[in-house]
This record gives C-alpha cells, sequence and structure tokens, in this order.
C-alpha cells in the first residue's frame, strides 16, 4: 500500500508540476520562445498573492482575482516592449534576456521581502484530507490536481476552437503569412504571453498554499517545468500534463525508497527519457 500511495500521491503532485510547465508550453508553441526567468515569475505571483492576502485580509485563492489579471497585464505589457524585440532565427538574444530577467526578479524580491522563507496561510484546507479506501488524500493537491486538468483543457479550446487560438498557430506556423493575413505579430505574441502568464499566477499561488518559498527557489521550478515539457512533448499541453505526473510520481516513489533519492529520482526519469525519445512522448500537437 505504500508504493500506491506514492504512486497517487505523485500524480496530484504532477498536477502543480503540469501548472509550472503549461506557460512554458504555450509561449515555445507560439513563439518559440525559452523563457529563462518562467522560474522566477512562479515566485513572483507567489509574493504578489501573499501581498495580497495580507494587505486585503482575503483567502489565497481569493487573491488570484487581482493577482491573474496583474500577471496577465505584465506578461502583455513584458512582450511587447522588451521580448518582441530579442525575437528572430538567432535563440540566443532572448536567452540572455530573460536570464537577465531572472535576475533583476531574484533581486527584487530579495530586496523587497528579504531572503526569509515565507508561506500563504489557507486556514483548513492546508490540512483536510478525504478517505479513498486506506488511502488518505489531501484536499489541497486534489483541487490543485483538478485546476491543472481545467487550466488545460482551457487553453487547448483557446487554442483550437477559438479566433485567438487560430490567430496563435497562424502566426506560429509562418509569421510573414499572417502578417500578410493583417494579423498583428507583435499583439499576438503579447495576448500569448499574457495567457501564458496568467497560468503562471495560478502556480505561484497554489505553490505558495502548498510550501514556502523565498527569491531563490525560481530555479528549481523553471527546471520542474521545462522536464514536464519535455517529458510531455514541447508544445502539446496534454502531454504536458503527463510529464507532470510522470516526474512527480518519480519523485515520490524516489521518496519511498529513500528520501534522499526523491529530486535525483525525477531527474533519471528525466533523462532517461530524453535519451529514448528526444522529442518527448507527445511531440506533436493533437487537437
Amino acid at each position: 500500500m505504500e508504493w500506491v500511495n506514492a504512486v497517487v500521491q505523485g500524480t496530484l503532485l504532477g498536477g502543480l508540476y503540469a501548472l509550472f510547465a503549461a506557460g512554458l508550453s504555450l509561449i515555445f508553441g507560439v513563439m518559440r520562445l525559452v523563457n529563462i526567468a518562467h522560474g522566477d515569475l512562479i515566485v513572483l505571483s507567489a509574493y504578489l498573492g501573499l501581498t495580497t492576502t495580507v494587505a486585503l485580509g482575503v483567502h489565497p485563492l481569493l487573491a488570484l482575482v487581482l493577482v491573474l489579471p496583474v500577471m496577465a497585464l505584465f506578461g502583455y505589457v513584458l512582450q511587447r516592449v522588451l521580448l518582441n524585440q530579442t525575437l528572430g532565427q538567432d535563440i540566443l538574444p532572448p536567452l540572455l534576456v530573460t536570464f537577465g530577467l531572472s535576475v533583476i526578479i531574484q533581486n527584487a524580491l530579495l530586496e523587497t521581502y528579504t531572503a526569509d522563507p515565507q508561506k500563504m496561510d489557507a486556514g483548513a484546507l492546508e490540512t483536510a484530507s478525504v478517505s479513498v479506501g486506506p488511502l488518505a488524500l489531501g484536499v489541497l493537491p486534489l483541487l490543485t490536481f483538478g485546476i491543472a486538468i481545467v487550466v488545460i483543457a482551457g487553453l487547448q479550446f483557446i487554442f483550437y476552437r477559438t479566433a485567438l487560438g487560430r490567430a496563435f498557430r497562424a502566426t506560429s506556423d509562418n509569421q510573414e503569412v499572417a502578417q500578410l493575413m493583417g494579423l498583428n505579430k507583435a499583439h499576438i505574441f503579447g495576448l500569448a504571453m499574457a495567457l501564458a502568464l496568467a497560468v503562471t499566477a495560478i502556480a505561484g499561488v497554489l505553490l505558495g498554499i502548498r510550501t514556502s518559498f523565498d527569491p531563490s527557489i525560481g530555479g528549481a521550478r523553471l527546471i520542474f517545468g521545462f522536464e514536464a515539457v519535455i517529458i510531455g512533448g514541447l508544445g502539446n499541453l496534454w502531454g504536458t500534463l503527463i510529464g507532470g505526473i510522470l516526474l512527480g510520481v518519480s519523485q515520490t516513489v524516489g521518496a519511498a525508497i529513500s528520501p534522499g533519492f526523491q529530486l535525483l529520482a525525477g531527474h533519471i526519469t528525466f533523462l532517461v527519457i530524453l535519451a529514448l525519445r528526444p522529442n518527448g512522448l507527445f511531440p506533436r500537437i493533437s487537437g
């Protein structure tokens, strides 16, 4: 039963990793941009959630009403003002610029909030659980997993069933032809980043409820997100969920073997899948 519990808990943990990865998958699928600052933007969202809960005295989940549009607006402005200027045939400029953005965000958070770990208080939600046979499942992990499914289903719907999604796909396939058809590439890319950072806001607030955080943890969240994206297949949103689940299960099973093996087990799983399937398990975007 210990192993069954490890697999179930890892599956639920995979929902959080999928939320880390969904924004990465979206922006890579639309504009082939690898955002090194993605993990720090997750942490920034967590701090914005913390500030909102403390200032307004609201539940962390209610803080999303403010944090989500703020992060979406920040994403749009960031893309239009800065990142659009770096896009082109050379992948190095966006990597360098987003690396610099990562450093700036980390130091700004350190200066504003100090290096002390913080955590959002979600009250009874943090400890509540439901019994499923012999297993006790936390309400928060279940909620996180459910939110991950809803978010990815929503992104899938937007991408394949709406005019905005058609614009995303047209611009991704051929930017020059899309421009000739009347699509504003800069605006479309800005909307894609806004949508990605809206998902990042959800991931950051849920992270801040689940565990403590500080300005330095963005790098680890970025790695988990990258691994989930690459395991599932670049640009495949449902594949991102599968990748997050495989990563989460690997970590919890590794922890069941030995506590020190938890993170290493996830990285080994990533490397094995990368060696066997360099394009990930589900490399093609399917509607």
